[in-house]
Order: C-alpha cells, then structure tokens, then sequence
C-alpha cells in the first residue's frame, strides 16, 4: 500500500469517502452479465442433483453440507465423512485419489481452450459484461500470481486463464469482473465445513491469509484493471477493507464493489459489517419489489454454479423461465449475473449453450425495453385476462411486458401511474398499433399472426406535458 499511501488520491480508506462512490452508468445499465465457474472441480463435475439451494438450507446446514447441490464446493463436501460426494470419488478415483491429483488433469484439458469462443456465446446471449472466478473456496488459482499458494506447489492453472479471458472481453467491448473467494480457503483450513460451529470456524484463518488475499487483490486489480471485484462469504480480519476499496475507485473510478466484505472478529465471535458497496447479492432470490438500491442476483441455469454433469433437463430453467426471470429482476432495479459451468476442457454444455441463445434472440427483439432501462413506480401489473405484466422506463417511455401470449386479441390494462398516452408501438414491428385509453386504463389490440415468444413488449410514448 506505499503507493497509495504516498498518492493524493480522490478516495480515501475511509467509510465517508468511499461513500461518495456513484454506481457507473454502465452497470446500471448493463441488466445481463455472465457468472463464469471453472476449475479443478470442473474435473470430477460432480454433487447431488434434485435438490436447488432453497430446498437444500430448508432442511439445516448440516444436510446442505452433506448434500450440496454445488459441484464447486467438492473439496468441501468431499471431506465430509458418508457424503455423496466421498462414495463418488472413492468409486470413480480409488482410495489414494486427492483433490490435488486434479491438477495436472485441468491443467491438460485447457490447453485447446480459447476464450474467444467463449464470447461469441456471451455477445450472443446479449450479456454486458462477465464475472470469472480468479480463485474459488478450493484456492486454487486461475492466473499466474507473483504469491503463490504458500501450502501447495504449482497449485494454479498453467495458463493465465484471468488475464487472456479479460483480454478477449476489452476487445469485445464488454466489461470484465473477478469473483475472489476472500474469506474462505480450504487449503489454508482443512476442517470442513459440515455444521454450524465448523461453518464459523472456517473464517478463522491464520494471519499470513489476509496478507495472502491482500496481495492477490492489489494484484489483480493493478495487472488487469476488473470493472467488478466480486468478494464471497466476507473477508479476513486484520485488515481495513475501506483502503481495498479506496485503492480500487482510484485505479478504476468506473468499478463496482459487492456487498459480501463482512468480517468475523475471532475474538468477539461475531461479524463486523461492512457498510459501503455498490450493489446487494442475492443468491437464487429474487426481491419482490422495487430496490432503490442496485442489485445483482446471481444463481445458475441449473442448480449447480460449477458443472455437474449429472444435471439433467429437469435441473434447468427452461429458456422461458429465463427470459421471465430477467424480466422480473430488471423492473425491480436488479441485474441478472447468469452462471455458466464450463466442462474441464472449456467447451460449454449444449443446454447451457442453448438456454444463453434462446435469451439472446428475444433480447434481439426486445432488448429495448431492458437494456439501459430504469425502473418505473410499478414493477408489476395485471391484465384483464390475468396475464401478469412487468414495467420499466427509460427516459420518458414506459415499456410494458406482457409474460404471457394472449389467447384474446384484446386486452387491457389499468394503472393509476398511466398518463395521457400519445403512441402504442410493438417491439419488433415497425408501425404503431391500435390502441385506446379511457382515463387510467388502456386498452391494446394484439396484432395478428404473432410469432411464438416468451414474452411481448410494448413501448409507450406520453404527452410531454405529463410529469413522467
């Protein structure tokens, strides 16, 4: 921190300063990113299937441990005696096969891979940006670091997979993010988790671990300037996580911090928050209403954010729920971190490939009524047929977003936030179509012959003269 120190800077480490951080245009614009989970767990692409993250926490951190549905957390389910996980691994790699033993097998599969397949499917799907993971919760690490995993010899990928990926991205004129797994490293603690108590205890971490991710975060932020830093599950203590932030905003004025920075003060045994970021994270939550807060909530097509190949069609959104999902998050002010879990070699599975397409084509479409929108004062409505309808805004147009196709081809709407309407238009068709409104409520007459879709979107144009 010399430098920092030594600079005269716009932000200082302090909660006052960082707060006068705005979030940049681009992220609130950008409403579809792309979560990337890929490592050594990528290798065995194995966890229990069936069950997602709610029903699992439903029954107690105890059988979630036991039966995470995450592949990612493999190290950490496989360390857990009577696991899934353990019978799988003793079956499939024998007795004497570690977790460690996946690293020269990574290291050969990603020899062919190229990222810039991988942004073709990205540009594809309509995404603005992509979030990779730099190093998960197993520690290993994805780019070729000046600190070393202190414990394990050449426990990282043989290519800098951070920055070629970030490289491809710049060029493609999107925005690049690194997930870092702060609090957490199974290779630093080898106690799983499996309970309440060994889930605190793994946030207790020797004092050299906050150097060690202290160092990796100056690091990855002066090497390949990320738009997104991306902490999981909080940090270390010993550390004043304000002078991170300062020293991101002052390399990257137009970055964004999340909101898992939280500490566990060991000797309170309690956690100190973190009360600055620029966006909350729910996981596989979506809010049912409006945040004046930006939020991202991210989660997998599947149940898994890591690959597992034992996912079948039922474990994933269908391409509908998608394109529903997206929908619903933006009218609320959120964006959508939608994970994809390339298989050990980089190639990415078919369905996942098939979903990200089949949302980028009805954005190509309606991406209007998305990108670059802000929510209205209602994020949700009804039809007169019950047909449920999504709102967003941008300037002074309203879009409003059928999620259903009606069986009618008539149907109408009633809002008190509606004034005097001047234009009715269709995305995707050129010309304006009927239309009429009586006082709060509008009636809109369906155009013929509409193709199957998701979902349809409608832009309305106002009287100047309405306050909007």
């Amino acid at each position: 921190l010399k430098k920092y120190r030594k600079s005269n800077m716009k932000y200082k480490p302090n909660k006052e300063s960082v707060s006068q951080h705005e979030v940049p245009e681009w992220f609130q614009d950008a409403k579809l990113g792309i979560f990337i989970h890929w490592g050594l767990y990528s290798v065995p692409a194995f966890a229990v299937t069936g069950l997602d993250l709610t029903d699992s926490m439903k029954k107690g951190l105890d059988f979630y441990c036991k039966y995470n549905p995450y592949a990612e957390w493999y190290l950490n389910t496989l360390r857990i005696s009577g696991s899934p996980t353990e019978k799988y691994h003793k079956e499939t790699y024998g007795d004497n096969f570690s977790y460690d033993d996946f690293v020269p097998i990574f290291n050969e599969e990603i020899e062919n891979w190229n990222p810039d397949e991988w942004i073709k499917l990205v540009k594809k799907s309509g995404a603005r940006y992509v979030v990779i993971t730099t190093k998960h919760c197993d520690g290993f690490l994805l780019w070729d670091s000046n600190y070393p995993n202190p414990y394990k010899k050449n426990y990282s990928a043989k290519r800098d997979i951070v920055g070629e990926l970030s490289k491809s991205v710049k060029r493609s004129d999107l925005n690049i993010g690194f997930y870092y797994s702060t609090a957490w490293d199974w290779t630093f603690n080898k106690n799983p988790i499996k309970d309440a108590e060994s889930f605190l205890e793994n946030f207790v971490n020797p004092p050299e671990y906050t150097e060690y991710v202290n160092n990796h975060l100056y690091e990855l932020i002066d090497k390949y300037q990320p738009k997104v830093l991306w902490a999981d599950m909080g940090y270390p203590e010993g550390t004043d996580v304000y002078e991170i932030f300062a020293y991101f905003y002052n390399r990257v004025p137009e970055g964004v911090v999340n909101d898992r920075w939280k500490q566990y003060i060991s000797a309170k045994k309690k956690f100190k928050k973190t009360n600055h970021n620029d966006f909350v994270t729910p996981e596989y939550k979506v809010f049912k209403k409006i945040k004046r807060h930006k939020w991202e909530i991210c989660r997998g097509i599947g149940n898994s954010f890591g690959y597992n190949k034992f996912e079948e069609e039922r474990d994933y959104l269908t391409t509908e729920e998608l394109i529903h999902l997206l929908i619903d998050v933006v009218s609320k002010n959120g964006n959508l971190l939608l994970n994809i879990g390339p298989k050990a070699d980089g190639s990415i599975p078919e369905i996942q490939r098939e979903r990200l397409i089949g949302l980028g084509k009805w954005l190509n479409v309606n991406g209007e009524a998305i990108f670059g929108s802000r929510p209205w004062k209602s994020a949700e409505g009804l039809t007169n047929k019950g047909i449920p309808v999504r709102f967003t805004k941008k300037g002074e147009i309203l879009f409003l977003i059928l999620l259903e196709i009606p069986e009618t081809k008539v149907l109408s709407i009633q809002n008190e936030n509606f004034g005097e309407i001047s234009e009715v238009y269709m995305l995707g068709k050129d010309e304006s179509i009927k239309w009429k409104q009586e006082k709060k409520k509008l009636t809109i007459y369906i155009p013929k012959n509409l193709k199957e879709t998701p979902a349809i979107s409608f832009k309305i144009e106002f009287n100047p003269i309405e306050e909007f």
